[in-house]
């Protein structure tokens, strides 16, 4: 099943690949907004190809998007969009980034799509129909217990107090007896990679709405739970991230709870 922003979101999805295929081949001069934080035309290029496809479409919904698009996060119909998502994998040739986007209505997830292009990765979803992998149904793990499971982790920017609490939380988990964590790079994906039953959880301690606004949707319909690090709704803002089957929440939110930074 789809709906039509689902169409629309695979149709800019499609547009972005193109352009990131294109640079991801013949390369591209990455340049710093900040410190270690990486942008590119393939970034900037990505996302006008993407709104030009929406706002074809939908010419009045609102968009927010990393680099240009700023629109109110109150709308009645928003487009979350993150053109990629991984750019320092993409700067140093590792194939593995994403193209997000994720369609809300009254501040509600309706439909989104992770997108790899180089791999032809396609994650969907739309509420209450489930979530897919190339069309095939996707199914969180069935783990009930820390000792059974993987971890996936991301690093914020700040290399400071958030990765201190990072590191301790990593710590912790070990002490729990996790099988291990990985730490892949690329938001959108480490939550695809709960959806597929590959993570038991995933977290992180600082995102933006377009590194999670279509994977959360994504965990949600394949079975899994989404929160803040503190167990609240997240906002459509930036703020902390636990991804887990929903087995696994409590005994996450108990280890990730205790570390987060204040």
């Amino acid at each position: 099943m789809s709906t039509p922003e689902l169409l629309v979101a695979e149709q800019a999805a499609r547009a972005a690949g193109t352009v990131l295929n294109h640079y991801f081949r013949e390369g591209v001069s990455m340049r710093s907004k900040d410190t270690a934080n990486l942008v590119s035309d393939a970034d900037l290029e990505a996302e006008r190809a993407i709104v030009e496809v929406i706002r074809h479409k939908f010419p009045s919904h609102e968009i927010l998007g990393e680099e240009q698009e700023k629109g109110d996060t109150e709308a009645e119909h928003l487009w979350i969009v993150d053109p990629l998502d991984g750019t320092n994998n993409f700067a140093h040739r590792l194939p593995h980034f994403a193209i997000s986007i994720a369609y809300y209505r009254q501040g509600i997830a309706q439909a989104g799509v992770v997108f790899n292009p180089v791999t032809g990765e396609w994650y969907t979803a739309c509420r209450g129909q489930g979530a897919f992998l190339n069309g095939t149904p996707l199914q969180v793990a069935s783990h009930a217990a820390l000792d059974q499971t993987l971890v996936g982790v991301g690093f914020y920017y700040d290399r400071n107090v958030i990765m201190d609490a990072t590191l301790a939380a990593i710590a912790d988990l070990k002490r729990s007896q996790i099988h291990g964590i990985r730490r892949m790079g690329t938001a959108s994906l480490d939550l695809c990679m709960v959806a597929r039953g590959i993570f038991g959880a995933y977290f992180e301690y600082t995102l933006s709405p377009w590194d999670f606004a279509a994977g959360r949707l994504i965990v949600e319909e394949a079975g899994g739970r989404v929160s803040t690090c503190r167990g609240e709704t997240p906002p459509i803002a930036q703020t902390s991230i636990l991804a887990t089957n929903g087995l696994l929440h409590e005994a996450m939110l108990g280890v990730v709870n205790a570390r987060h930074p204040a």
